[in-house]
């Protein structure tokens, strides 16, 4: 069995509910803003839940080419816009690479549910004859990592995973096995999504999942104990990975290692997590014994934390399961009290924040929760942020399905 290769972040892209790009984005999570508002997508007269948190000033045709940007689907050009930021951010040149040793893994939990609406209203009103040409390349999910290929000249590897509000984490998770084997030398992962539509609000309404509180500050507020369900985001998180001799022989600016990851799932239920949160336990263990670290030298979990009842208490439990008596050492927060709950982006948008806060030792704060929920009884950040020098952080995702994936990332030493 070939020796797992070392594997390091040389770029990032972001678009998100309070920055389109990365820089933008950090600031604004240092300074924790809110990125929740009403819904100006649709009319929402007769829903329940009136606010989302999304995507503000996004205009594809000055970040992409415009032709190919009309023929994507919102999540696509997320996508696009988020790994061209990433690419040039590495100082990536595919020109100088071999285009078949550097690929794509970057998915979307459910594509573009808006597609199918329009499909839908079409085929009542005008005919089946009459759906849009580009109806199925425009709205399945895999067609964010066809895009980013196309775009890049990417022609290694290119999949996208799909595990709802876990997708993100398992792509990059993914990517790193490609490279640690062999497949590849560079890969750009991630997740995105853009589904504030009608069919989504409704569904997720119809299994309590949303919160329906209308003040954007009391809306997103994981671990409290008025909590009562996730909001609603968009956007796009990408990251390019490498193998780190690769790195180092182009000279390029390494952001963080990426040591363990983990995957699991609970076999409990379709949309709760296993009670016990004996899953994500088990993927935050596996990812540390990947790392080959012990609980205690992990200073920092950017958790999950939708914000839903059953998902704050029982990552919790996770937690206190997978570090014993070191889960009281940590320092825990949410970064979707700010930017809400980006389903198959989530854990994307959620790595990049985890290794920001290696690189400026900076936690934020979880800034929406006041008053810790029963049984939520460890250090989630409420206060104010934390400024703490950071050796080991996990990011956590948790889908749908009984998904559970964790990434550890460590700082890197030995910069070039």
């Amino acid at each position: 069995m070939m020796e797992k290769r070392r594997v390091v972040i040389t770029g990032m892209g972001a678009v998100t509910p309070i920055g389109n790009n990365v820089e933008s984005f950090w600031k604004n999570v240092k300074e924790g803003k809110n990125g929740i508002g009403s819904i100006t997508k649709f009319d929402t007269t007769d829903y329940k839940v009136k606010i989302a948190a999304e995507v503000k000033d996004f205009s594809a045709k000055e970040l992409m080419d415009f032709k190919a940007a009309k023929r994507m689907e919102t999540f696509s050009q997320y996508a696009v816009a988020a790994a061209k930021e990433a690419c040039a951010d590495a100082g990536f040149n595919i020109q100088e690479e071999d285009p078949y040793r550097c690929g794509v893994i970057i998915g979307s939990g459910v594509g573009s549910l808006q597609q199918v609406e329009k499909a839908c209203q079409t085929i009542e009103t005008k005919g089946p004859g009459r759906v849009n040409l580009l109806l199925v390349p425009m709205m399945i999910s895999n067609m964010a990592a066809g895009n980013v290929s196309i775009q890049l000249g990417l022609k290694g590897k290119c999949t996208n995973v799909v595990t709802a509000c876990a997708t993100g984490t398992n792509c990059i998770g993914d990517a790193l096995r490609a490279i640690q084997y062999g497949d590849a030398e560079v890969m750009f992962a991630g997740g995105t999504e853009s589904c504030i539509c009608p069919t989504a609000v409704a569904g997720f309404t119809a299994l309590t999942a949303l919160t329906t509180v209308q003040d954007p500050d009391r809306a997103s507020i994981p671990f409290d104990k008025e909590r009562g369900g996730f909001v609603l985001g968009e956007g796009a998180g990408v990251v390019v990975l490498e193998e780190l001799e690769h790195a180092k022989a182009r000279g390029a600016h390494i952001y963080a290692e990426l040591v363990g990851y983990g995957a699991t799932g609970d076999a409990y239920h379709i949309t709760s997590p296993a009670e016990d949160g004996s899953g994500a336990a088990k993927a935050m263990e596996l990812a540390m014994e990947e790392a080959g670290i012990a609980p205690s030298e992990v200073q920092y979990i950017n958790a999950h934390g939708t914000g839903t009842h059953h998902n704050d208490l029982f990552e919790t439990k996770a937690i206190k399961k997978a570090f014993g008596e070191d889960a009281k050492n940590l320092v825990i927060n949410s970064t979707k009290s700010m930017i809400g709950h980006l389903l198959g982006a989530a854990g994307a948008v959620e790595s990049i924040v985890s290794v920001k806060a290696i690189e400026e030792g900076f936690i934020h704060q979880t800034i929406g929760t006041k008053e810790l929920g029963e049984g939520c009884d460890l250090n989630y950040a409420i206060d104010g942020p934390v400024e703490k020098d950071i050796q080991y952080a996990i990011s956590n995702s948790l889908g749908f399905g009984g998904h559970n994936a964790s990434l550890l990332f460590k700082k890197y030493e030995g910069q070039v």
